[in-house]
């Protein structure tokens, strides 16, 4: 009886478990970023609760500048509060879901959020719906990172870059 009781149960949490992770698209490496502005049901729910202290898969809504690891937000956070991210360096990630080197990417800066540097903030972007950013930027492929000053300025812009080392290193 009990064996059958198992058979039941485990395929209902493991459904639990996969279903709560769809939700979550971007994950903030620090309690201190911002939230992302997210279309799903799941972030939404989570935009207006504050974040956990450790990392996790639901945005926070804690607005201040680049803490002492870096970040990796939505667009919607960022421009909520541009200034906060002044004083570090700032990359937008042109990301599709429908990319296999996008999630790549996207599955990197999440599995290892500590390994984004001090300062830097990663701002993802919808490419398929954000096509006045791709134009002021010049972006024409998914899977492109541009970094950009404190104005909003083009400071560099580059495509396949698959971690956070690899971001870093294409800084100016």
């Amino acid at each position: 009886m009990a064996h059958h009781a198992l058979h039941r149960t485990v395929p209902i949490a493991l459904g639990a478990l996969l279903l709560a992770g769809c939700g979550s698209q971007i994950a903030s490496t620090t309690a201190a970023a911002p939230a992302a502005a997210a279309t799903s049901p799941a972030a939404t729910a989570f935009a207006a609760s504050p974040a956990p202290s450790t990392v996790s898969a639901t945005p926070s809504t804690r607005s201040s500048a680049p803490a002492a690891t870096g970040s990796y937000i939505g667009y919607a956070a960022y421009s909520a509060n541009k200034a906060a991210y002044s004083a570090g360096k700032v990359v937008l990630f042109f990301h599709a879901p429908w990319c296999p080197s996008c999630r790549v990417t996207e599955e990197n800066l999440l599995a290892d959020p500590s390994a984004i540097p001090a300062g830097l903030t990663i701002v993802k972007i919808d490419y398929d719906t954000s096509t006045d950013l791709k134009a002021t930027y010049g972006v024409t492929v998914q899977h492109t990172f541009v970094e950009v000053g404190a104005d909003g300025a083009m400071l560099a812009k580059w495509s396949g870059t698959l971690t956070a080392s690899d971001i870093a290193g294409r800084l100016v």
